[in-house]
């Protein structure tokens, strides 16, 4: 455990719901809140809020909110003793880990190696299988040759998959070989731009999984588990509703899952709050590793009772409201950030595996300002109506006021509407009454999106797979379904 630092003045290197959120709770700590901007958000509701505003750079999030240097410069004008990436942009860069390291300043979040390690598949695949997780079998390949052996090895369809970072970029379904030549050029190209890193590798295709994640914290010594999500309903990878507990789940999975994810942190000796994300198999009889020659047969697992190692994302989640929702600790509950701004000033946990007490459920809706009915068209433009649900359970994390501006520069999330109760149906009445509530004008969102889901008697059962939304579109009528989601 480093020496520990007393947190002062903490520099926000983002923008939207989660500046607003992680400004809120430095407010709370008695922590002075200052928020890097740029052009394009120097009057918005985030720098509003914050104690103090600095620039980082013109509107492009490659001249501001991507910019290390301009970052770092940033922090060190102001005089912060920290900065706090949140998510996305560079929120999980060794590089701004390390600039912050080299300049004296507490980088909210792990250390620059371990964003290194987890931030390559391959090298996350090989610690998780070094910690006892399962992964889905495949493995890197160079070259067009080595991918179709490989592929004839673990059967068709296959994934091919960048290397270098998530979120779908350098992804391509591969379902025979006359197609690999072309997937593996488009996904190298793709993830260069991405990444910077052309390297490839080839994984067995699911057809029919969940995919659920655990939330843990760390202090570089210890880790504890805060309970799962479920994270299956999405749209070229991009998740659009998550919900904790995953619902209809084995409870012995759940167990071994969460287990499976403080071991991965432990041997990592990680630091701070992120996600270790699994993939449930559901389908068919689970997938294994081709028997050794003359081994005996072994009888197949039930589907649904295994998992697999995904990745690990090592920030702070855009649903970890539903974790927060659910989590029962004191009466003033769980605020995740201020656990990483705890870890990041060098003190232990403050929560004992054991004090975690998981009660009730939530759900929590991502609104974009989107047209869903015309392959999600962002929808940029004035705001000149905002009315926000409030009631018992509901929770809005928002930036939006009438009046704003949705700039076209940056991602087109502009709430997160999260609904509790004390089991899911009661969580899912609340949720669709607050979405009925729901009022945007003058741009279009998917509050109509999400409130024609809830309605849907599968979503309403639970546990949908990740290929049920493309689905639930189709049947909708909306144009130019996504292509499929592992």
């Amino acid at each position: 455990m480093r020496t520990a630092t007393v947190i002062r003045r903490l520099l926000i290197a983002n923008r939207g719901e989660i500046a607003a959120r992680i400004i809120r709770t430095c407010q709370r700590l008695g922590i002075e809140a200052v928020l890097g901007a740029s052009e394009a958000d120097l009057a918005s509701v985030p720098a509003r809020l914050a104690d103090q505003v600095v620039r980082l750079g013109p509107s492009p999030a490659a001249a501001s909110y991507l910019n290390v240097d301009a970052v770092v410069a940033a922090a060190r004008a102001v005089g912060a003793d920290a900065v706090h990436p949140g998510y996305g942009f560079l929120s999980e860069s060794p590089r701004l880990a390390q600039a912050c390291e080299r300049a004296g300043i507490v980088f909210v979040g792990p250390t620059a190696e371990q964003l290194a390690v987890v931030g390559d598949k391959l090298a996350a695949r090989r610690h998780a299988r070094d910690s006892g997780l399962p992964v889905v079998p495949g493995g890197e390949v160079r070259g067009t040759a080595e991918a179709l052996a490989l592929a004839e090895q673990l059967g068709w369809p296959v994934l091919v998959k960048a290397a270098g970072g998530g979120g779908g970029r350098g992804m391509r379904l591969v379902t025979e070989a006359a197609e690999i030549e072309a997937a593996l050029e488009t996904a190298a190209a793709e993830a260069s731009v991405a990444f910077g890193d052309t390297r490839l590798y080839l994984e067995r295709y699911v057809s029919s999984g969940r995919h659920v994640e655990v939330q843990i914290l760390a202090d570089g010594v210890d880790a504890v588990h805060l309970g799962d999500r479920d994270c299956s309903i999405q749209r070229r990878y991009q998740k659009l509703v998550e919900e904790a507990p995953a619902p209809g789940l084995d409870e012995q999975l759940r167990s071994r899952m969460h287990q499976a994810a403080v071991a991965f942190a432990r041997r990592l000796g990680y630091r701070g709050a992120g996600t270790v994300e699994f993939l449930v198999e559901t389908g068919r009889a689970a997938l294994r590793p081709p028997e050794p020659a003359g081994a005996a047969l072994r009888p197949p697992e039930p589907a649904g009772s295994t998992f697999y190692f995904l990745e690990m994302n090592a920030r702070i989640q855009v649903e970890h409201p539903v974790t927060e929702a659910i989590t029962v600790l004191d009466a003033t509950g769980l605020d995740l950030v201020a656990e990483q701004i705890a870890v990041a000033e060098g003190l232990p946990l403050r929560i004992a595996q054991d004090a975690v007490v998981l009660s009730g459920h939530a759900i929590e809706c991502r609104i974009n300002c989107e047209d869903w009915l015309h392959d999600f068209r962002p929808s940029p433009g004035m705001v000149t109506r905002v009315a926000v649900p409030v009631g018992p359970g509901l929770r809005v994390d928002t930036f939006l006021q009438a009046g704003d501006e949705i700039s076209p520069y940056y991602d087109s999330l502009v709430a997160k509407l999260i609904a509790s109760g004390r089991d899911r149906a009661q969580a899912l009445e609340r949720l669709r009454s607050a979405l009925r509530r729901f009022v945007v004008e003058g741009v279009a969102t998917t509050v109509p999106m999400h409130l024609a889901l809830t309605e849907e008697p599968e979503f309403v059962a639970g546990g949908v797979d990740t290929t049920w939304f493309a689905r639930f579109l189709q049947r909708r009528g909306a144009t130019a379904a996504p292509r499929k989601s592992r």
